[in-house]
């Protein structure tokens, strides 16, 4: 087995012990590396600049930023779009501060979409995700892009709906960039509620992966270092879900 086939073993045989995992910049990156092309990640992180403001979620204030698409991953291996634009929905049993409608959000750009650092990223997480549920043959893939920004008068919120559970199988969140931020701590908690850990994601490439049946996670407020700078945090959020 070589490296990279042990990363991979080592993170799923965590993942399905503790049901999160804190995977380190410097192994993550090799992970996607060893499995496709990170060619494009300077134009892929700089899409960052380009989010809309997440009008669901304005009524509490502007701070975050948002983009989504749909994918579809099947047993062999294949990854692809949706055949057409799907909303991101959670019910509120999950989300009861935005669930309960489809929220219709701006598209991730094409380009972004099809682009190699995307698509490896995608074929990381199937890998993982698939090795511990091997009998699926279809997983809806959902892709986030946000952008958090803090201002002196104004925290950014990363989950305005505290600790929780997304309604999915799995999610990973990875770290694109941090900009001018204190705090933004990732914490993680047993579905009583016990404390089970924490970590905050700081360097690029620095992940999160969470086994959403079986804990709950959240993330604190970020605020700016320096009030008078700009001040953000850039995260990648995929989730998988099967499919019937």
């Amino acid at each position: 087995m070589d490296t990279a086939e042990s990363g991979v073993a080592s993170l799923v045989a965590r993942l399905a012990r503790d049901g999160f995992d804190f995977v380190p910049a410097v192994r993550m990156q090799a992970l996607l590396e060893h499995a496709g092309s990170l060619g494009d990640w300077p134009a892929f992180a700089a899409s960052w600049n380009e989010l809309p403001w997440d009008e669901y979620l304005a009524r509490h204030g502007r701070y975050r930023r948002r983009r989504h698409a749909v994918f579809y991953a099947t047993r062999d291996g294949g990854i692809g779009p949706a055949a057409a634009r799907e909303p991101h929905y959670q019910s509120r049993a999950y989300n009861p501060l935005q669930g309960g409608i489809e929220r219709w959000f701006e598209p991730i750009r094409p380009e972004v979409c099809s682009g190699r650092s995307l698509i490896t990223t995608l074929r990381v997480c199937h890998q993982l995700f698939a090795s511990l549920v091997p009998d699926v043959a279809r997983w809806r893939v959902e892709v986030h892009q946000f952008r958090i920004e803090a201002r002196a008068n104004l925290p950014g919120q990363p989950t305005p709906e505290g600790m929780h559970r997304d309604g999915v199988d799995f999610v990973l969140v990875l770290l694109v960039a941090r900009h001018n931020i204190a705090s933004g701590t990732t914490t993680i908690h047993a579905l009583d509620r016990r404390d089970l850990g924490s970590f905050t994601l700081t360097a690029p490439f620095d992940a999160a992966l969470v086994d959403d049946a079986r804990v709950f996670h959240g993330v604190t407020a970020v605020e700016p270092r320096d009030p008078t700078q700009q001040a953000y945090r850039d995260v990648l959020v995929v989730t998988f879900k099967r499919q019937a």
